[in-house]
């Protein structure tokens, strides 16, 4: 096994305005399950490509264990990787595919079997090592990919968004999976993906990229529940978190077109803020005596079977703010009603003004 550390790392393009990486600094600790996570260019990729030496480092450190490999040769490096391609051999078995890397390394022939023979044991490949690629489903022809690095028994796995190219049901499967193989080789794994739901439910600790700076370093419950900024707040939670610009004095912030009570730790807190609630935080009836009423017009029902999306405005003229409520699925709710939401001001998250306001 083996801890992986990243010292300020930069990543500047030759021709690029501003770095795609910025002074990332983390550690993964040994044996840990770490998601990078971020919408499309954030540098999350780019950052683990430059673990696996596959793009040079501009400025920082990395270390694996106690060794520095910024100028180590990817091949030395220890490291097991997996792509979104899959990137088999068609004209090779799946056996043959996976031990490739085994047989360029010089492995004995009997242990490149036994190797192989364990990794599909392990991913239930076993009854197709005999067939070519294109006889297998996208989700086997991922195992394979992930059997091919198991084979090579490195104490580091990167991943790359393994499973952006299998549709929704076999992502949930495969999710499945590969906490499973986590679980069974205890192996340091750092995981690139831009589908939140896949963080949150594999991660030990997810790290936030946005434009290329490390936002948040957490576990899923603390990144929900305690978002460092407004970015992570919107985008960590399916649907995102609902934003209104708020005003904070006396002891209250106007908020959502009410007011509510501010929390005793920001009691002294007076100007303007961003006050947010996730979806799922506003309900179609009164939870207690504290809860705060919000009056929602309606414009969007989207029914999904076990519950339902309310979308709509707050306010009137200048002053509307869209809303999104994650409610039961048997909702009242029609499009063009006004109806009641309660929402427990505990509940509510509140940022420093700014497109992207830490949390105070």
């Amino acid at each position: 096994m083996a801890q992986v550390v990243l010292d300020k790392l930069v990543k500047h393009y030759d021709g690029a305005e501003r770095p795609t990486v910025t002074n990332v600094s983390l550690t993964v600790k040994d044996g840990e399950f770490l998601v990078l996570v971020g919408p499309s260019g954030c540098g999350k990729s780019t950052t683990l490509r430059m673990i696996a030496g596959l793009e040079d480092i501009t400025g920082g450190e990395l270390r694996i264990g106690d060794k520095r490999m910024n100028e180590v040769h990817p091949k030395d490096r220890d490291i097991a990787m997996v792509f979104q391609s899959y990137a088999l051999y068609p004209h090779m078995s799946i056996r043959e595919n996976m031990a490739f890397g085994l047989k360029m390394r010089k492995f004995p022939e009997v242990e490149i079997a036994q190797r192989v023979k364990e990794a599909a044991e392990m991913l239930d490949l076993s009854h197709l090592l005999d067939r070519k690629p294109k006889a297998l489903s996208g989700g086997q022809r991922q195992r394979v990919a992930m059997g091919r690095a198991i084979v090579r028994r490195a104490p580091v796995f990167l991943f790359d968004e393994p499973l952006s190219n299998l549709d929704a049901k076999l992502r949930v499967q495969m999710r499945a999976e590969i906490a499973k193989l986590h679980k069974k080789l205890g192996t340091t794994i750092i995981y690139v993906t831009h589908d939140q739901v896949e963080a949150m439910t594999l991660a030990d600790r997810i790290a936030v990229l946005h434009a290329g700076i490390l936002q948040q370093l957490a576990s899923p419950l603390e990144l929900y529940e305690a978002p460092a900024n407004r970015f992570v707040a919107s985008f960590i939670g399916s649907p995102g978190m609902n934003f209104c610009d708020a005003i904070a004095h006396d002891g209250i912030v106007e908020a959502f077109g009410t007011h509510f009570p501010l929390p005793e730790r920001l009691q002294g807190f007076n100007g303007t803020c961003v006050v947010g609630v996730r979806p799922e935080h506003l309900h179609e009836e009164r939870q207690g005596a504290s809860s705060v009423e919000i009056l929602l017009d309606i414009d969007l029902v989207e029914p999904l079977g076990a519950e339902t999306y309310l979308g709509g405005v707050i306010g009137d003229g200048t002053g509307k703010t869209r809303l999104m409520a994650r409610v039961g699925a048997r909702t009242m709710g029609r499009v063009d009603q006004r109806i009641s939401l309660w929402v427990d001001p505990s509940k509510l998250h509140l940022f420093a003004s700014g497109e992207n306001g830490v949390a105070l």
